[in-house]
């Protein structure tokens, strides 16, 4: 029996495990297990409903098998949980625990539950908890790192089964017995040995083979590389290995041990490689990642990575794109290893080769999607054939298979320090990458967790320009998620570190931003002062679509505060620019809305004649749809002064109009708000 994957660094939902007819031994434990899940609680003993799911944990250390284990166990119960299995990891390879809100976050992922971009672990366990209650699921929490973490993602919704994974007990978590692992049986181990070496090489000495098992002290991890060491060599017997095996230092366990016997008989170049995958981000590894790290062709990584595999040492992924997994009981000693026999400086410079690689990948993915861009076409075949994807569709698998190794390259190029400059352009090119193919919507969860890294780098830099770049992209995702007041903050930090940086478009943006705050809570006069701070910039500089629309925010402000009189001439002076601009469809909408505000003022006249003229300027622009809203605005109006007559010519006029649109309802004017969409923002650097 061997750990087996349970996930790609997010989470899954999915039905059965992948280890059926792969599984030894384990009879007791399993029956065990299946016992508990049976057996009464004590909320039920005490006659109360249980207030939440069961949870069984299968504890062990490192590759004594609980994965595997726990894998099995939800195999053969998965069918008793209708909407099936949910998977996480816990812990990063190196220990690191996997913050509570990125594990909800992607649980909820996996359910087909939206999250609120850079919302908080209270709200995201709290949704979590939520869409689970209306669920018959099994959640399996590998590598738990403590209690504390499968508490916070525990279901109240006692139909529900968690079984934790972890090294030890989850103390604080109630009604909770721990299925402790130690070697497999004889039998078990020696089965899992004939499937590397063959059944014949056990048999003719089965004396020897139960000592390799003793040695290995039944530990399904060490047996792996065992099997794999026989395996890569046909003539051995397994004496040979058994006597190696117990002439090395007693120090350590038998998976250090093994794992000294395996390394030291690789050929210096694998052996190299299997060391340097050691800083795989997540443990995911793909020929990539082990062409940059090594500094070899894409072909020949490949090439090692398949006979590691076979060897054990690495286990190959279910995925679309040829990806490896690192197990986690042997991320200590590869690195570890690595420490010993390779220079600090070699591993740093394998980790910016990783980094630039990622870097250029990424530039690839993006510049696929831009079909219609020379400039973007050739800087596509300037780049070296390894790195081009042959269609969008190719680069769209890539960055969806890589997604958890990419997001882990970003965090763990923030976490080193010394390697800024790489982090910043991987994390500006990360970013334009899933916009290119998600859309900023879509992609933006993970994109809050990208510029919060920009932001971190750029305060520890100091670059005051990058933080307040940082800074509005953050604001602007608290924006649309309602959380307002703090994105009133962000934005006036932003406005602080663009003054420093003397950056005029940060500068413009942030006051902007912040007018666009105070309207969203109410604070009308303050949004209109900001405003007019921002118009000021814009005129000064001369930008005068931009100006333009801030006429219209100003108006809005004023409109939203009844002072109808100020709105009316921030109106004018907006349709004026549209105007000037030669922007015909935006000097209709202003018209448009210059005559709501008449309206609103007691001015049916004027707004009669206004709407009118608004009419005009849509059918100059071509915009039907605006046309119908404004005949149905002028029909309302013609009824209040009392002529149905022309009020029936307008809504006539605005049916026949809507006859020839599709049926997705008209897109008017109807709320007096000239906001546009979002300008772009600059992310940590403008290079690529």
């Amino acid at each position: 029996m061997t750990d087996q994957a349970v996930d790609t660094g997010g989470a899954q939902l999915s039905g059965h495990a992948a280890t059926e007819g792969h599984f030894l031994g384990r009879t007791r434990e399993l029956k065990e297990l299946r016992a508990d899940i049976e057996r009464a609680g004590l909320d039920t003993i005490s006659g109360r409903k249980a207030p939440r799911a069961r949870v069984l944990l299968i504890a062990g250390r490192p590759g004594s098998g609980r994965t595997a284990l726990a894998e099995e166990l939800v195999r053969q119960v998965a069918d008793r949980y209708g909407d099936g299995v949910l998977r996480t990891r816990l812990a990063e390879p190196d220990g690191t625990p996997v913050p509570v809100e990125r594990a909800a976050r992607d649980l909820l992922a996996a359910l087909d539950v939206p999250a609120p971009a850079g919302a908080d672990e209270d709200d995201l366990t709290a949704l979590l908890r939520e869409a689970l209650a209306r669920r018959r699921v099994l959640l399996l929490l590998d590598d738990a790192a403590g209690a504390e973490q499968v508490d916070a993602l525990l279901p109240d919704a006692p139909q529900c089964l968690l079984v934790a994974v972890s090294s030890g007990p989850l103390t604080g978590i109630a009604d909770v017995r721990p299925c402790t692992l130690g070697g497999l049986d004889t039998k078990s181990a020696l089965d899992l040995l004939t499937r590397y070496t063959g059944s014949v090489r056990i048999t003719v000495d089965p004396r020897s083979a139960e000592g390799l098992v003793e040695a290995c002290q039944g530990e399904p991890a060490a047996l792996t590389l065992a099997g794999g060491w026989l395996a890569a060599r046909p003539q051995a017997a397994v004496a040979d290995l058994a006597r190696q095996l117990h002439a090395e230092s007693d120090e350590g366990s038998p998976l250090s041990r093994m794992f000294g016997l395996v390394h030291a008989a690789l050929p210096a170049p694998a052996a190299r490689v299997l060391r340097l995958l050691s800083l795989a981000p997540a443990g995911l590894a793909d020929p990539h990642t082990a062409s940059a790290l090594a500094g070899c062709s894409v072909g020949a990584a490949r090439t090692v990575l398949d006979d590691l595999t076979a060897l054990g040492l690495l286990r190959a992924l279910d995925s679309p794109l040829p990806q490896y997994e690192i197990p986690g009981c042997l991320h200590p000693l590869l690195r570890a290893a690595a420490h010993v026999h390779d220079r600090p400086a070699e591993l740093q410079l394998a980790r910016a080769r990783m980094l630039e690689r990622t870097v250029r990948l990424l530039q690839s993915c993006r510049a696929i999607t831009e079909t219609d861009s020379v400039q973007a076409r050739e800087k596509l075949q300037g780049m070296p054939r390894a790195v081009r994807f042959p269609t969008p569709r190719a680069a769209a698998d890539w960055l969806s298979a890589r997604r958890p190794a990419l997001l882990a390259s970003a965090r763990l190029a923030v976490a080193d320090g010394e390697l800024d400059t790489l982090a910043r352009r991987l994390m500006s090119q990360l970013v334009r990458a899933m916009v290119a193919h998600l859309g900023t919507q879509a992609a933006a969860p993970d994109l809050y967790g990208v510029h919060q890294l920009v932001l971190d780098v750029a305060e520890r830099r100091g670059l005051p320009r990058e933080k307040a770049a940082a800074l509005l992209n953050l604001a602007d995702v608290d924006a649309r998620t309602g959380r307002t007041a703090e994105a009133l903050a962000r934005y006036r930090a932003a406005l602080d570190a663009g003054r420093e940086a003397n950056d005029p478009y940060a500068i413009g943006r942030a006051m902007e931003s912040v007018g666009g705050a105070h309207l969203e809570l109410g604070d009308y006069e303050r949004a209109a002062d900001w405003f007019g701070r921002a118009l000021a910039q814009r005129l000064a500089r001369d930008e005068r679509a931009d100006a333009a629309r801030l006429y219209g925010r100003i108006a809005t402000a004023h409109t939203y505060a009844g002072r109808y009189g100020e709105a009316q001439r921030a109106w004018r002076a907006c349709a004026a620019r549209h105007r000037r601009n030669g922007d015909v469809a935006a000097h209709a909408r202003a018209l448009s809305e210059l005559a709501r505000v008449q309206e609103y003022a007691g001015r049916p006249e004027d707004s009669l004649r206004t709407c009118e003229e608004a009419v005009e300027w849509a059918g100059r622009a071509e915009d039907t749809r605006l046309q119908a809203a404004l005949r149905l605005r002028l029909a309302d109006t013609l009824d209040r002064l009392g002529d149905p007559a022309a009020a029936r010519l307008h809504r006539g006029a605005a049916e026949r109009i809507l006859e020839k649109e599709p049926a997705d309802g008209v897109t008017g004017p109807e709320r007096p708000d000239h906001a546009v969409d979002a300008c772009e923002i600059r992310s940590a650097s403008a290079e690529g």
